[in-house]
């Protein structure tokens, strides 16, 4: 092993802190956003529809039928069209039926990616990698497609700042101020679902949830501004990424994992707190 100073300085540790950095932008922008909109649901149904997207561009490139497509290009289409299912109904006022196709989305792709697994045993792996991800994995070219999409996801937040925050906490005076707010809201969801897609590599789809909701659920309970929310989403998640990375060094436990802990401990003992002592 490694004395600890080389661990840090290692390219696969330093990769991971880029990775970090930008899984802290997404929960920090969508994670939020998700929190604002009441759509958590929508992170953790997105992630697993992204997992039966990316094993499906892997059985056609095992099969030859598709050359030097990432399984995040799969990931992401079927993250979006989960996400947009689900936007349909919310335009619609249906909370339940919102749910409901989240809920049905995560099934199916759930589903799609195990019977895709029984067709490529040879490269089942890969897969079930996506499933639990491992962010000391990520290579160079994995970190500038996740660098490149993270930026492209902050950019239409940044250009369309004021309309989001109008849709999210009052849709109905959005429509009637003039604003096309079913548009803005499919935006929205298209967002979060590409948010879920992108950490999946990292992450690991059944971890996703907890890295883009709970940081953000957690700010908002110690926040009193839509700004302060943000940044404080921000450094719940960085923070727990460059923690997880040192405990890794010292329990030879799944990165992911610990950071997935913390994140959603941090919520927990903020909960725990304002319970007991902010009366």
């Amino acid at each position: 092993m490694p004395d600890f100073s080389s661990y840090l300085t290692s390219p696969f540790v330093l990769r991971a802190t880029a990775a970090f950095f930008f899984v802290a932008m997404n929960a920090s922008l969508s994670g939020v956003f998700a929190n604002f909109r009441n759509s958590t649901f929508l992170v953790s149904g997105a992630s697993h529809a992204a997992l039966g997207g990316a094993a499906l561009v892997i059985v056609l490139e095992s099969r030859g039928s598709v050359f030097g497509v990432s399984p995040v290009f799969g990931a992401a289409v079927f993250a979006v069209l989960l996400s947009l299912a689900a936007g349909s109904a919310r335009n619609r006022g249906s909370t339940a039926g919102s749910d409901t196709a989240i809920g049905v989305g995560f099934a199916l792709s759930m589903a799609l990616a195990v019977l895709l697994i029984s067709l490529i045993p040879e490269s089942a792996s890969r897969v079930w990698g996506l499933l639990m991800g491992d962010v000391l994995l990520i290579t160079n070219q994995d970190l500038v497609l996740l660098a490149f999409l993270t930026l492209c996801v902050a950019t239409v937040f940044v250009v369309f700042w004021k309309q989001f925050l109008f849709v999210s906490f009052d849709l109905d005076g959005a429509r009637a101020f003039g604003i096309n707010a079913d548009r803005f809201n499919y935006l929205l969801f298209a967002l979060i679902g590409l948010s879920s897609a992108l950490l999946v590599k990292a992450i690991g789809s059944i971890l996703v949830f907890a890295m883009l909701s709970a940081p953000a659920a957690t700010a908002l309970l110690v926040s009193d501004s839509v700004r302060k929310t943000l940044w404080w989403s921000f450094a719940i998640s960085f923070a727990a990424g460059i923690l997880a990375l040192v405990l890794s060094y010292f329990t030879a436990l799944s990165v992911s994992a610990i950071a997935a802990f913390l994140v959603t401990t941090a919520y927990f003992s903020v909960r725990v707190w304002r319970f007991a002592f902010a009366r």
